[in-house]
């Protein structure tokens, strides 16, 4: 089971998220209201305890000559989900796998290529695992922010749409 978060670790978390590469402890502190050394502890904390798990980069794979991006949804035994994940993951050209925990499109594939026979060749790496693609669809655009849970307290970040009933 996780740890509850204060008011400093949530804003830590949220200021990571929005340029962890552009942010120092020092930024840190002077938004958080607390010192460069109290995030420097904080973060080793928050990486420690599990809650951050890394610092990776978002890759614009079309700008990477890799324009096409499908999502397969795939249907498998829940029993297996662990196994066939790995075995999906190690399928050159897939970067992303999620295992879902109902229902029967149980897995969730994204994948990359730089055409339809690398497409063509990671579906039929999948479906010679044994497990059924349901469904692909091909991303036009993603867009990532940051989890508004985490935004700091009295600023200008607030989401002034949030429910506050």
């Amino acid at each position: 089971m996780g740890r509850d978060l204060d008011d400093v670790d949530r804003s830590i978390l949220y200021l990571l998220q929005q340029d962890a590469r552009n942010s120092t402890a020092q930024e840190i502190a002077d938004t958080t209201g607390v010192s460069a050394s109290t995030v420097r502890n904080r973060i080793d904390h928050l990486e420690e305890d599990g809650i951050i798990k890394g610092y990776h980069p978002e890759i614009d794979y079309e700008e990477a000559n890799l324009p096409l991006q499908v999502t397969f949804v795939i249907s498998a035994k829940p029993t297996k989900l662990p196994e066939f994940s790995e075995q999906i993951r190690s399928i050159q050209g897939v970067i992303d796998v999620r295992e879902m925990l109902t229902g029967r499109r149980n897995i969730h594939v994204d994948v990359v290529g730089t055409s339809t026979s690398d497409i063509t060749r990671i579906t039929d790496a999948i479906h010679e695992l044994g497990v059924e693609i349901e469904s692909s669809d091909m991303m036009r655009r993603r867009h990532v922010q940051p989890f508004n849970h985490f935004f700091l307290q009295g600023t200008e970040d607030m989401d002034a749409r949030a429910d506050d009933s």
